[in-house]
């Protein structure tokens, strides 16, 4: 298997926790991004907050993906480029690669605004696990509501842009298990239901980024999609009789979508 790899840390450059200003770990998972990896670069870098350290983990792609990481290798604090089982494989080298007290992920086709990150670290220097920013979509996304987890995953804004978690939180929860599609829906569950970790979002106003439409969830058919919930539920000990319901609902509300 060719690995390739470079950036700071491969020059001893590592960047350390300040207890002012903690080091934040941010991780870009991409293969074959070349139309807007170089956006999505360009919005981690020209952050507000400076103690940040960037991870892009790619799935050895084959346009010119390399070449813009390579472009930026004096700025990346590390990168490496092999084949891998795809997303959630790739999502948890990062999370074991991270040295940060605080972890954020964001998508190759997406981008932040300038003060993402800082705002992001001022909810997470108070009582909180982890928060939710608020994201531009197809609409502007915003709120945290856990109420909702056990009736619908429509609890959150975005997992890539707009999510944040502490280090510490991450390892209580553990990695991302690719057994699922929705390996993230699986990961918030039991961070709130199972581990009861303390969340927040930002105000409507503390927009974090932009999140852009048609990624990995986009080609997931819906039906697929529905029997993957209904297997992360029950994984995760959710009433069965609870969860086929839900299911049945789901099936008859959607029924045209689906059919």
């Amino acid at each position: 298997m060719i690995i390739r790899k470079g950036g700071l840390r491969l020059k001893n450059k590592i960047k350390k926790n300040d207890k002012f200003f903690p080091l934040v770990s941010i991780i870009t998972v991409v293969r074959n991004g070349e139309k807007y990896l170089e956006q999505t670069i360009k919005s981690v870098l020209n952050q507000s907050y400076k103690n940040i350290e960037y991870l892009i983990i790619d799935g050895d792609s084959k346009d010119k993906t390399l070449k813009i990481i390579k472009k930026y290798n004096n700025k990346i604090d590390y990168w490496v480029s092999q084949k891998d089982n795809g997303l959630w494989e790739a999502m948890n080298k990062g999370i074991k690669l991270a040295k940060g007290s605080i972890i954020g992920i964001i998508n190759s086709d997406d981008t932040y605004n300038k003060n993402a990150v800082k705002i992001a670290v001022k909810y997470l220097k108070k009582n909180f696990d982890f928060v939710f920013g608020s994201v531009q979509k197809y609409k502007l996304l915003y709120g945290y509501n856990p109420w909702k987890i056990k009736f619908s995953f429509g609890f959150y804004t975005s997992h890539s842009v707009g999510f944040f978690i502490k280090t510490k939180a991450q390892k209580k929860v553990g990695l991302y298990d690719p057994k699922f599609l929705s390996a993230d829906l699986d990961f918030f569950y039991k961070m709130i239901v199972n581990h009861k970790l303390i969340g927040t979002a930002s105000k409507k106003e503390e927009v974090f980024g932009k999140f852009r439409p048609g990624g990995f969830s986009s080609k997931i058919k819906y039906i697929d999609h529905l029997k993957d919930l209904n297997k992360i539920r029950i994984n995760n000990n959710q009433n069965k009789i609870f969860v086929y319901l839900l299911f049945l609902y789901k099936i008859i509300k959607n029924f045209k979508k689906i059919f």
